[in-house]
């Protein structure tokens, strides 16, 4: 699982990231070239662009998932809190409460 603390510093500003254990396998390239590139001087992938549509934010996770190495991932660190909240069926419903009932 990509790790945000070592998220490779060419990574575009966004929520997914790259990370320094991509093996520079080329599967994010093939999948997403639009927004992955490599660094020749590392040897390594990164996010060159952050997806912009909904294909492209559909390609980036394909990314993910096929990452051999899991050093692709997504944060909600640095985005307005209303982004990163789940979409739960209470949140659906109206309720912000945060609780469950069981």
């Amino acid at each position: 699982m990509a790790d945000i603390k070592n998220k490779v510093p060419e990574n575009a500003e966004g929520p997914f990231f790259v990370d320094d254990s991509c093996i520079d396998c080329d599967t994010c390239r093939c999948i997403s070239p639009g927004n992955f590139r490599r660094s020749d001087e590392h040897g390594y992938s990164y996010v060159y662009r952050q997806p912009t549509t909904e294909e492209e934010r559909e390609l980036v996770e394909e990314a993910i998932d096929c990452c051999p190495v899991g050093a692709i991932g997504k944060s909600d660190e640095g985005l307005p809190a209303a982004v990163g909240v789940a979409n739960t069926p209470e949140r659906a419903n109206g309720d912000i409460s945060g609780s469950v009932e069981k």
